[in-house]
């Protein structure tokens, strides 16, 4: 079990890490609209702000998947009443953000 732990863990990572780095590019990418807006280039600034929102909705989709993964491995491990109470009401809201982000976004499969 000490095995699933670790999985578990290294799950979370990856979610966590797929989140700060989705953020990090959508950030580099936002200042370089700005830039190029603030130098007029003649550049679609508004096409490229969607792009960027679009790109950050993505991985923090993306991310809380990863999340919700490790939560449930979590409850393999210790599966107490206490326990999935809490998972369950972890993965709901999870899950509530993760279909509303898609919404936003208007990833495939998650439109009204």
């Amino acid at each position: 079990m000490i095995v699933l732990e670790h999985i578990a863990t290294a799950i979370a990572i990856i979610g966590a890490a797929v989140i700060i780095w989705g953020v990090t590019k959508g950030l580099v990418a936002l200042l370089l609209t700005e830039f190029y807006r603030f130098r007029k280039t003649g550049r679609k600034t508004e096409e490229a702000e969607e792009r960027v929102r679009l790109g950050i909705g993505f991985n923090l989709i993306l991310g809380l998947e990863f999340l919700i993964a490790a939560d449930i491995i979590r409850t393999i491990v210790e599966p107490n009443l206490e326990e999935l109470g809490i998972l369950g009401a972890i993965v709901a809201i999870r899950i509530a953000l993760a279909y509303f982000l898609g919404r936003e976004i208007g990833l495939p499969g998650r439109k009204p």
